[in-house]
């Protein structure tokens, strides 16, 4: 080639799940029948009202131009309420509210209207690997802070302040946490937050599984004076069934938002307008609609257990989200070579943890997001294999 890619571009790979979905794609093309275990895309729909208020919406005259770049007003009221009922957490929809096309885009505006070539960004091992990697688009530096069973995949915050903190400029969280499922806490918030005071740090709080087989709303803003240090992101793309609508949302205080949009007003021209007005109807779901939808959940999780459990791995029953997570047998050497194998014998693909970074290389994760029939289907098959 004779124009050459940016240097930004070799300090990133092709995401993991685009390249094994490919490899599935090729796979399914030669006639295997693979059941797909990895991806967290959620299979069932949105709530009736939501579709079809999205549907009375596009047929409006005057709605298919550009929309506002801070998102529309009812969508940033309807985020504000949700978030007031669910997460005790009052929020100006005027500045301290900005939908996004996903939490995902979050990810990459935060960074860059943030991090400088240099900075440092704490990110979560394991945790979601987007956190690396637009740190490193960005050129900051990562450094990862251990999560780890023994210590409740929580951060220690006694070998984080033993550290060189003094080019730490952002810190990334999740909790509930992906990939192991645990639950957050006040006092873990209150915990990280005072960290994030004390250091002068800028701490985001990645917040898109809350909804999902859990009930105990938490969100880092609740925390006395969070808003001067802190973020966060959330989603409808787990909690509403809506990952394909790619809508989210960062909350914070509003110079924080200010200068994302900075960031975003240069980097797209929004979202569709009725998209957003059927957003705000999701938003509204009553309560019962969250329990119907986790009800399917748990019984999906049941078969996942049962796989877990034939594969010869542990994991805590306690665990909330999308996802189960477990440890591999000792047995066996290499989680990558554990999937591998499966995938190739039984045609049911799961994911290997070491893509979530050093301290996921012995685990293993399932999804939820297929019906009780493919689950069972995956678990015969495991059954069988072993």
């Amino acid at each position: 080639m004779k124009v050459k890619p940016a240097n930004r571009t070799n300090t990133v790979q092709e995401y993991y799940f685009s390249t094994k979905l490919k490899q599935i794609d090729d796979m399914r093309r030669s006639g295997a029948d693979i059941i797909n275990l990895g991806i967290g895309s959620p299979d069932m729909a949105p709530s009736e009202n939501t579709i079809n208020r999205l549907i009375e919406e596009v047929q409006k005259p005057g709605v298919h131009g550009y929309p506002s770049y801070s998102g529309a007003p009812a969508l940033r009221i309807a985020f504000a309420e949700w978030y007031l009922k669910y997460f005790k957490v009052k929020l100006d929809p005027e500045g301290e509210i900005l939908p996004l096309i996903g939490s995902k885009e979050g990810i990459m505006h935060i960074s860059m209207a943030y991090v400088n070539p240099g900075d440092e960004v704490l990110v979560p091992d394991p945790g979601y690997p987007t956190y690396s990697s637009v740190t490193n688009l960005v050129g900051g530096i990562v450094r990862t802070y251990d999560l780890k069973e023994e210590n409740g995949w929580l951060p220690d915050f006694n070998i984080l302040e033993e550290s060189d903190l003094s080019k730490v400029k952002l810190m990334w969280v999740n909790y509930p946490h992906m990939p192991s499922g645990t639950r957050g806490s006040h006092a873990l918030f209150e915990r990280v937050v005072c960290f994030a005071q004390k250091h002068n740090i800028l701490v985001c709080n990645d917040n898109p599984y809350s909804f999902v087989l859990n009930n105990d709303y938490l969100s880092i803003l609740n925390v006395d004076g969070a808003k001067e240090t802190a973020l966060e992101l959330n989603s409808l793309s787990k909690s509403h069934n809506m990952a394909g609508w790619r809508i989210g949302m960062v909350a914070g205080h509003k110079e924080y938002i200010k200068n994302i949009l900075k960031v975003k007003s240069n980097m797209d021209s929004g979202m569709f307008l009725p998209m957003h007005l059927a957003a705000t109807e999701a938003l509204s779901n009553p309560e019962n609609w969250y329990e119907e939808i986790n009800s399917v959940y748990l019984r999906r999780r049941k078969i996942a257990e049962k796989i877990m459990r034939t594969l010869g791995c542990n994991f805590n029953p306690d665990q909330t989200g999308l996802f189960l997570w477990g440890c591999i047998p000792e047995k066996v050497k290499s989680c990558e070579a554990f999937t591998e194998k499966l995938l190739q014998k039984t045609h049911v693909f799961i994911t290997p943890g070491f893509i979530f970074g050093k301290n996921g290389d012995r685990y293993v994760r399932i999804s939820l997001c297929l019906d009780e029939e493919k689950l069972m289907k995956a678990k015969n098959r495991v059954v069988n294999f072993v």
